[in-house]
């Protein structure tokens, strides 16, 4: 019998990827033949990403150009899986009749059922049992890596206990659930022993890792044992949320030589009155004080942040507000979300909604200024030695250059190092880099040894 073939579409986040990586290492288990080419597929996987509006329809989208594969290509069936589906499962089939199974967000174990189902001829099934699951060890062992350059992300929790007014996690996921720690350990040494080197920890909120399970925030404690792992050089943190930044976490990244020098750490706004209409926990004092602590201890600490424009009732005084704030502050990397009003969220149906135009605007404005901070920070590397890691290759005016990234660069959110160098390279390498130029968001450099010849 010919092997089925099976083309994968991830959308979203990074959490997302790692659900769609571990997806990919069942199916390759059960004896699946995982394609490219989506023109070449059977069945054709579509991870949906359902945050905001932009995702909906960039998932809507794939989903409707997947389809067109059923009258150009070999295509028998479409899976829908992820956010999109477990926020919408009632109405995917009447309103995407091209979709022919859902699964959601918790049942991403029963993907093989699925196929399977499908092979025998059925049609409409949903697996979408909206059960808070925690993350199952057993499964992710078959896990299939996709990333590039000797990196991994590494997920510690599911859920959120957040709740966030403008926030549809928490109706997606369910509620905060922690990993044990010996599972998060066992499953770093696997990765390490597949040659990944750099682990990029992650959860809905990184730093509130443990609070159900050991009864205190216990990430410090964490990503200690993972930095015993042979061959785990570097390890990052994304989405910690500010207000369960503590001492002991900021002594650890201080104190411990593999963890980076870097925290991604979304504040989302600094005014006081849009924080409590948000329903964030941090106040401007707090963010200020939790800042000031990190760059005392870690002088050279990047900090990464995402803010967001036009959330409703912002006034100009509000905006000019974060905008000082951004000034005063100097973010190393920051991001910026024009607000998405959201169904089923508080503040959908909050009052003085935003003008579109306007929400884009105040982001603009955001971004030209965080285009200066960051070009002022990046040529203050000029003339400094860095390491870096490699990720790829190029050819530039008949020159190879490698694309590599420092510990300032989180891989796909941040900036490159762009590294000229005759000597060959592969991807996952770490070099020590020269810094000889900046822009905006990059480096420039040579290899160190040879800028001293």
């Amino acid at each position: 019998m010919e092997p089925v073939n099976i083309a994968f579409i991830s959308l979203g986040c990074d959490k997302n990827l790692y659900d769609s990586e571990v997806m990919l290492g069942i199916i390759d288990a059960n004896g699946y033949n995982i394609v490219q080419n989506e023109e070449d597929a059977d069945i054709i996987i579509v991870n949906t990403c359902g945050f905001i509006k932009e995702a909906n329809e960039e998932s809507i989208d794939n989903i409707l150009r997947a389809a067109e594969y059923k009258q150009t290509g070999r295509l028998k069936a479409i899976i829908a899986a992820g956010c999109m589906v477990e926020r919408y499962k009632d109405d995917i089939f009447k309103n995407l009749p091209e979709v022919d199974a859902v699964i959601g967000t918790n049942d991403i174990e029963k993907i093989a059922d699925i196929i399977k189902e499908i092979n025998s001829g059925k049609r409409n099934i949903m697996f979408v049992s909206g059960i808070e699951k925690n993350i199952n060890p057993d499964y992710l062992l078959k896990r299939r890596i996709t990333t590039l350059g000797g990196l991994a992300y590494l997920k510690i929790a599911e859920g959120c206990n957040n709740f966030c007014t403008y926030c549809t996690i928490p109706s997606i996921k369910g509620k905060y659930r922690s990993r044990p720690i010996e599972d998060i350990e066992a499953e770093a040494m696997r990765l390490s022993k597949l040659g990944v080197s750099e682990l990029i920890i992650v959860a809905q909120d990184t730093a509130l890792y443990g609070i159900d399970l050991y009864k205190e925030k216990t990430l410090s404690k964490l990503i200690r044992k993972l930095s015993e792992i042979d061959g785990i050089k570097w390890i990052r943190l994304m989405y910690c949320y500010p207000e369960n930044i503590d001492d002991s976490l900021i002594d650890e990244i201080a104190s411990n030589k593999k963890v980076l020098h870097y925290i991604d750490m979304p504040i989302q706004h600094s005014c006081d009155t849009v924080l409590k209409r948000m329903g964030r926990k941090s106040t401007k004092e707090k963010l200020y004080k939790v800042i000031k602590k990190l760059r005392e201890k870690i002088s050279d600490i990047c900090i990464r942040t995402t803010v967001i424009t036009g959330f409703p009732n912002e006034t100009e005084k509000e905006f000019e507000e974060l905008c000082n704030f951004i000034k005063d502050i100097r973010f190393d990397r920051l991001g910026v979300f024009a607000y998405s009003r959201e169904e089923g969220t508080p503040a959908y149906n909050m009052d003085n909604q935003i003008d579109e135009e306007v929400k884009i605007k105040r982001k603009n404005i955001i971004l030209d200024m965080q285009r200066d901070i960051s070009e002022e920070k990046c040529k203050d590397f000029i003339g400094k030695e860095i390491e870096v890691i490699v990720e790829g290759r190029f050819e530039n005016n008949g020159k190879k250059t490698y694309l590599c990234r420092s510990y300032r660069d989180c891989y796909e959110v941040d900036g490159y190092v762009f590294l000229d160098s005759e000597n060959e390279y592969m991807s996952g390498d770490y070099v020590k880099v020269f810094v000889t130029g900046a822009s905006y968001y990059d480096l420039i450099g040579v290899e160190a040894d040879e800028s001293a010849q």
